[in-house]
């Protein structure tokens, strides 16, 4: 068993094995369609979107995040803490299509004893294998609002996750989100585009360094604590918004 099996949760009831794969969105062809033209994959495997992926993993402590992309049959992984990037693994077989499927967020605090929203049966017959019982992930869009995959956290052990800490996480998912749009954007210039989104991609690595070192700062002065409380949230927020309104100000 690969450390990729910490995608998937834990084990299964036989009740809860009964349920049936995701439906496919009723957008399915047009999501696909977006997804591709934005080029994703090369997109979310750059140094910036890899220090979304590390800050995630650090604010909220868990061992493994991770960037998905939802294709046709697969879901692959350009941006990773925890288990090996540029991977995949059938879509039919991981959590991350779950949310896709439901055009939102999904959290699991104990994947091994939560039924809501339901996990497909395929999903959970591959997770009977794996040790992983804490999962999130909040929706990655496209300009267009098309989900075109997650920002996740996975987690060995059970674990709260407050209705503050999904917030944060979606708004982070949103950063992401709004950077991967502003990349395209730079790229679609006649002259100077990819220039313009190397100074920029550089300046957004610097305001999430500078993130990362507070959230280490906080750690270390109030400790460790999960869930992570609410006023340490709030601190760390404020310079989330900075960094929106770095993006955009500079936008291309």
């Amino acid at each position: 068993m690969t450390i990729l099996g910490a995608l998937l949760p834990f084990t299964y009831s036989a009740r809860m094995a009964t349920y049936s794969p995701s439906p496919l969105p009723d957008d399915e062809a047009a999501r696909l369609a977006a997804l591709r033209s934005f080029e994703v994959l090369a997109a979310l495997a750059e140094p910036v979107f890899e220090e979304f992926v590390a800050l995630a993993a650090r604010l909220f402590q868990v061992p493994i995040s991770l960037l998905s992309v939802v294709e046709e049959t697969d879901v692959h992984y350009p941006a990773t803490v925890g288990m090996p990037a540029h991977t995949q693994l059938p879509r039919a077989e991981v959590l991350c299509s779950t949310a896709i499927a439901l055009g939102r967020a999904v959290v699991y605090h104990d994947v091994l004893l939560e039924q809501h929203p339901p996990i497909p049966a395929e999903v959970l017959r591959v997770a009977e294998q794996n040790h992983v019982r804490f999962y999130a992930g909040a929706l990655l869009r496209l300009p267009d609002q098309h989900p075109l995959g997650t920002l996740c956290l996975v987690n060995h052990e059970p674990r709260p996750f407050t209705p503050d800490e999904q917030r944060i996480l979606e708004l982070l998912a949103g950063l992401v989100s709004q950077t991967l749009a502003v990349r395209h954007q730079c790229r679609a210039l006649p002259a100077g585009g990819e220039a313009r989104w190397a100074h920029l991609s550089g300046e957004l690595q610097e305001e999430i360094g500078a993130l990362h070192a507070l959230v280490r700062y906080l750690n270390a002065r109030n400790g460790s604590a999960v869930p992570v409380p609410t006023a340490f949230l709030t601190q760390v927020e404020g310079r989330l918004h900075d960094l929106q309104e770095v993006l955009d100000a500079r936008r291309c």
